[in-house]
């Protein structure tokens, strides 16, 4: 009994440390790209794209990588991925102009699929009763984004933004070969091996996987886009230097990556359905008075014009962005404890597809941030943007599951419990 914890133990530890380690590196250029962009002189769009095409491919190769990781296993799968972000890494010190930084950030967006192989590792080691809380602590390597925010401004201040991809290439192959003398593989996990692609790809024509793609874009996908976005927020917003809005973006960051194992134990003990229903709902109110921008308004009074300033101080600010992150690190984990129950045998095919849709959420998302301000000259209309997107998801959420279903726990949960 001792042996097979140990293993557990050890595979749900190094896998979170590689996810952690892949995040940070895939959340690169949300710091890296605040000196590149005053080095090219890029617009607010120009920057959005730098900032997203990491996640590009770290999006699109999560279905394929997902499909490997069901067929030969998650070991050296995740071995071999690591391995093959660690030289577009270094390369990324010699790029002088902007397409070659674009270029080397597709590549170095690989590291972005780790997470539909490592969910899926993790979750064949554990029962259905901790599924839910194993993925969550899995998916705490989301705080890999705020490790970036806390790094890459300390080896900027201390040399240049080039220590910045040398540093990381040294962490993440150190990394990958932890990870492969410290974990192991179980065959008998490898239950889609002897299925056809058709096969697992089936469950595309299954209506609740694009539903559960739709939250996770929001949930997982807006965090992405945001965790992006916000050293730059900070800087051009507020005024502050590269490091202090670095260290307040992670306020963000940081809760909505480390608070996924709550989310996940949420999720076992009150079901996904309720989690991921008060998420949108905390979600929805959040982003509502984070969209209001900084106004002047002149009032008529009895004693003459009356000027008033209405908008968040950074304080308020960063206060509505913690509790945002908070349940959003809840709504990743709930959005895929719906996927290990109901789709046990073929989670690296689902957790891919569902993946997918969310880093392109977050791949969109900088680019739409990005072009809104350009359009509009406000900067939070990225919020505005993101409130509609929560809204058109309560709804759909609502039609489709939660005017059917209790708020609190399942209709199966009560039953038992009489």
């Amino acid at each position: 009994m001792t042996q097979p914890r140990i293993r557990q133990g050890l595979v749900l530890g190094m896998s979170t440390l590689a996810f952690t380690v892949c995040f940070m590196v895939w959340m690169m250029f949300a710091v890296l790209g605040v000196p590149i962009k005053e080095l090219l002189q890029l617009n607010e769009t120009q920057f959005g794209l730098l900032a997203a095409t990491p996640v590009l491919t770290g999006s699109l190769v999560r279905l394929p990588l997902g499909l490997l990781t069901d067929r030969f296993g998650g070991r050296i799968v995740f071995f071999l991925l690591m391995l093959a972000c660690v030289l577009p890494l270094y390369l990324i010190t010699y790029a002088t102009a902007y397409w070659q930084f674009l270029v080397l950030g597709l590549f170095v967006g690989l590291a972005g699929g780790s997470f539909s192989v490592g969910i899926a590792y993790v979750a064949k080691w554990f029962d259905k009763d901790n599924q839910g809380f194993a993925m969550g602590v899995f998916g705490a390597g989301n705080a890999g984004a705020a490790v970036t925010k806390f790094l890459a401004p300390a080896l900027i201040a201390l040399g240049t933004w080039h220590l910045v991809p040398k540093v990381f290439g040294a962490i993440l192959f150190i990394t990958a070969l932890l990870f492969w003398f410290l974990t192991s593989e179980n065959k008998a996990h490898r239950s889609a091996g002897g299925a056809t692609l058709r096969e697992q790809l089936r469950c595309l024509k299954d209506p609740a996987v694009w539903r559960y793609c739709q939250y996770y874009s929001i949930v997982f996908g807006g965090y992405v886009g945001l965790a992006l976005w916000m050293t730059k927020y900070y800087v051009q917003e507020y005024g502050f230097s590269l490091q202090s809005a670095a260290l307040l973006a992670a306020c963000f960051s940081l809760p909505g990556g480390v608070l996924r194992a709550v989310g996940g134990w949420m999720s076992d003990r009150w079901g996904a359905q309720s989690v991921t229903w008060w998420v949108l709902w905390v979600s929805w109110v959040c982003l509502f008075l984070l969209s209001y921008p900084q106004t002047q308004l002149q009032v008529q009074t009895v004693n003459g014009p009356l000027d008033l300033h209405i908008g968040l101080n950074p304080t308020l600010f960063t206060v509505l962005l913690f509790v945002m992150g908070i349940a959003f690190a809840f709504g990743k984990a709930s959005v895929f404890k719906y996927i290990a129950n109901d789709y046990p045998q073929n989670m690296g095919a689902v957790s891919g597809i569902v993946g997918l849709a969310g880093g392109l959420g977050g791949f969109v998302l900088p680019i739409l941030f990005g072009a809104l301000v350009d359009l509009t000259g406000v900067r939070s209309s990225c919020f505005m943007l993101m409130y509609g997107v929560v809204w058109v998801s309560l709804t759909w959420m609502y039609l489709s599951e939660i005017r059917k279903q209790p708020l609190l726990g399942n209709t199966a949960q009560r039953l038992q419990g009489e």
